[in-house]
């Protein structure tokens, strides 16, 4: 399994123009190296979950896998 911050520069490599709702959460993931880590006061599960429900606009087979990837992290 990746880590939160190998899969968050791949999102940004795919992602031309992040949505600005999930753009802070993003940029929290690229300090995040796995689900049980913490960004400031809040858990990386956090982070993931405010990120998956603003990144509703990014879409394709890309997005799709990376999402699934991030919510089997989230089991």
């Amino acid at each position: 399994m990746r880590t939160i911050n190998q899969i968050a520069s791949e999102i940004e490599n795919s992602w031309a123009n992040v949505n600005y709702a999930a753009r802070p959460y993003l940029d929290a993931m690229h300090e995040l190296t796995n689900i049980n880590d913490k960004y400031m006061y809040d858990s990386a599960r956090s982070v993931v979950l405010y990120f998956l429900s603003n990144a509703s606009t990014w879409r394709g087979d890309k997005a799709k896998a990376i999402k699934a990837e991030l919510k089997a992290m989230l089991k």
